[in-house]
């Protein structure tokens, strides 16, 4: 599905001015994106430290290498990088659990990014940027599972739902389905207990739920996806609260929205949605 639809009515930012001196210190603490000499404040002088899984899934990340560019995120990583000023040997990447860094205190990375969703609680503990894709919640099965063939939401009812931890499909599952869904440590272990048996299906971000049918599971079924009302999610970027770079990260995700690259890369690493029914 397309990455605009919703994305471009949001206000869009000047673009960042590529030529930056990088010379930086500690973000955190600070009110100002920049240094006197109008360098970006960062958490080492000079380099962009970028996060995200441990493992990083396909299509977001290819073969768990973000250093690569290869994946989805993490070519949008680095073109935001490169917007902000920053050569591709400047970025560092480093690794964090996906639930434990929304907390508040202080993060020894510059962004994170990791299929970050907003909610009015996470907010109340770290800053999100402009969203830079937008995503529905999507359910797969396997063959032969009684949640296989379900047609409507009602059909996901009496079936055992597995989620992920920390994930906005949690409340998603609630909500659109009106049932609790069993909860394991992560996308992998949620996939693992659909092919041991232990549920009969599972709810992630559309992307991944191609992926996982398609590519992972050799019986997968991509059952469909959610109306973009129950759980749709806008990606974004998640860095530490009240931190100097939340705007300039927005404003270069405004810019490469604004010029089409992020579309341009979405089409090249993300799936084509739009063959997914919608469950209501």
């Amino acid at each position: 599905m397309s990455t605009t639809s919703s994305l471009r009515t949001i206000a869009l930012g000047a673009s960042i001015v590529a030529a930056l001196a990088l010379s930086g210190c500690s973000a955190s603490g600070s009110s100002d994106a920049a240094t006197d000499d109008g360098a970006l404040q960062t958490v080492t002088e000079g380099k962009f430290t970028i996060a995200t899984g441990e493992p990083a899934y396909s299509p977001w990340v290819e073969n768990d290498d973000p250093e690569s560019g290869e994946g989805f995120e993490a070519a949008v990583a680095y073109a935001v990088a490169e917007e902000l000023g920053f050569d591709k040997d400047d970025v560092v990447w480093i690794r964090t659990p996906f639930d434990t860094v929304i907390a508040p205190g202080p993060k020894d990375f510059d962004v994170n990014i990791q299929q970050f969703s907003a909610n009015e609680d996470r907010e109340k503990a770290v800053d999100f940027s402009s969203p830079y894709f937008e995503t529905t919640q999507g359910i797969v099965s396997v063959e032969g599972s009684p949640a296989a063939d379900a047609e409507s939401l009602a059909d996901l009812k009496d079936v055992k739902i597995g989620v992920a931890a920390g994930s906005t499909s949690i409340a998603a599952v609630k909500e659109a389905v009106g049932v609790d869904p069993a909860i394991f440590n992560s996308n992998e272990d949620t996939v693992q207990a659909l092919i041991a048996g232990n549920i009969d299906a599972l709810v992630t971000d559309l992307p991944t739920a191609f992926y996982n049918a398609n590519a992972v599971l050799d019986d997968g079924v991509l059952v469909g996806q959610f109306e973009s009302s129950e759980g749709g999610d806008e990606l974004s970027f998640l860095l530490e609260n009240d931190s100097p770079l939340t705007e300039p990260v927005s404003k270069a995700v405004d810019a490469l929205r604004e010029d089409g690259t992020l579309d341009t890369l979405a089409e090249k690493w993300l799936a084509d949605n739009a063959g997914a029914k919608v469950l209501s």
